[in-house]
């Protein structure tokens, strides 16, 4: 028979592995989108937008960018929303055979996904010295799911209808639930962790703190923690305020770091079936091979993410506060560096290359969600981590939105093609690289003023 202590570990154990198949096996889906719009297509979503055409040469074809551009469009909706519920998708999602109810099905998926995501990331607090490293690993898993569609592409060559597949996965609702009610404490999982903390059932009778314990017990821990933020001021004084981090330089050029490469993220994932037509000439079993390539390597986000993990937790323990912050300049820069290598070979339009497009882009979006919440847990006060982590979000999901004009310019204007847009977004990835510059200044500064009084400290917000 298990203790108390070893029921506790078990317990601890099991909310991280079951958070992991949750966030492996759902959270990250949407992403799965090329896989999903091969299957749509073959079954005739939008199909009544096709038209014949006339070519230059007097030959006849089938233009369905019309098709392409209302593809898009759904994609670029669900991406924004990227909250919600999950269960009612398999009712909504091809119920009745209608093409427009795309929008809230898939919007459904994402906005789920995320909730998952978010709301398992706060086990990484049960994990001390490991907390970066597995909110990255949880990210990574978000990144696999979207491997799911894949599954559903290859039910759906093998002869199992779309309507079954999603069916089945409105059942499987019931075990996020059963998993919420059993393992899961019943309010957030605070950070420092408070001595003697448990949650459920703990040898036989319930033991656990409520949001005022939590956050009274955390107040005096914080104390005797060597882990700071930049935003931590004395002990006795009082922890800078949402509006005070929500308006400092870090937080503004970290919403610059995360929403120029997201939005290449996006845009990327949205048109790659386009994209894959047009490299292809429209060859169906080439266009599915590619995209099965896809969405196998999105099957290796989970590895790949904690890695970045990792880099930011090499320096904890150590007694300086500029520590983590100096680790995750590293962190930082590669995201960046690969993703403006990432958004070269995606412009390139030489199709063999697209399977190395296709690592560099599954690599560099685990660093970059797993760095994204990473980087909030570090360098800004664990109270306003929720609000923070959800106004970033928010806020790059707005210049997300960027992708269905830059979309619509690529069909229209461009005559198809992209490559003047992603000469631009490579460009734009650029700009990634200022936060890791202004992060690094920061610590340098902390160096410089190392012995000082505390109250000289640079702060993030000048």
């Amino acid at each position: 028979m298990l203790g108390c202590e070893g029921e506790a570990v078990v317990r601890r154990w099991m909310t991280l592995v079951t958070g992991l198949l949750e966030c492996l096996c759902f959270a990250g889906a949407v992403f799965g989108w090329a896989s999903l719009v091969f299957v749509l297509k073959t079954e005739g979503y939008f199909s009544y937008l096709c038209v014949n055409t006339t070519g230059v040469n007097g030959t006849q074809f089938l233009d369905c960018s019309a098709q392409d551009e209302q593809f898009s469009l759904v994609f670029t909706i669900a991406s924004f929303m990227n909250n919600f519920l999950l269960l009612p998708n398999g009712f909504l999602f091809d119920r009745f055979a209608l093409s427009f109810l795309l929008f809230p099905a898939l919007s459904c998926i994402s906005v789920g996904g995320i909730m998952f995501l978010v709301t398992n990331m706060q086990i990484g607090n049960l994990f001390g010295s490991a907390r970066s490293t597995i909110i990255t690993l949880y990210n990574g898993a978000f990144d696999s799911s979207s491997a799911l569609f894949l599954i559903i592409k290859l039910l759906f060559e093998a002869g199992i209808s779309l309507r079954a597949s999603f069916l089945f996965l409105a059942a499987c609702g019931i075990i996020h639930l059963v998993r919420t009610f059993l393992l899961l404490p019943r309010t957030h999982i605070p950070y420092p962790l408070p001595e003697g903390y448990t949650y459920g059932i703990n040898c036989g009778q319930t033991k656990t703190f409520s949001p005022e314990q939590t956050a009274a017990i955390a107040s005096v821990q914080s104390e005797d923690v060597t882990e700071e933020t930049p935003f931590s001021k004395e002990s006795a004084e009082k922890v800078a305020t949402f509006w005070e981090c929500f308006l400092s330089k870090f937080f503004l050029w970290h919403l610059v770091w995360l929403s120029v490469m997201q939005l290449r993220h996006y845009l990327f994932i949205g048109t790659l079936n386009p994209m894959l037509q047009r490299l292809t000439q429209g060859e169906p079993s080439l266009v599915s091979t590619y995209t099965n390539a896809f969405a196998v390597t999105q099957l290796c986000g989970v590895l790949c993410a904690p890695w970045n993990g990792l880099i930011m937790d090499r320096h904890k323990g150590k007694p300086r506060k500029e520590a983590d912050l100096r680790a995750s300049v590293l962190s930082l820069t590669l995201t960046a560096l690969q993703c403006v290598l990432f958004s070269i070979c995606a412009s390139t339009p030489f199709l063999p290359l697209q399977y190395l497009t296709f690592i560099l882009q599954v690599l560099n979006r685990s660093f970059l969600y797993g760095g994204n919440a990473a980087f909030i847990s570090i360098a800004f006060p664990p109270c306003h981590f929720g609000k923070l982590y959800g106004m970033l979000m928010a806020l790059s999901a707005v210049v997300a939105l960027l992708q269905y004009p830059c979309f619509t310019l690529v069909k229209g204007v461009l005559g198809g093609d992209p490559l003047y847009v992603n000469i631009a977004l490579t460009l734009l990835s650029l700009l990634a690289f200022i936060h890791p510059v202004c992060v690094y200044l920061h610590c340098c500064g902390l160096a410089a003023q190392r012995g000082k009084p505390k109250d000289t400290l640079p702060s993030p917000s000048s």
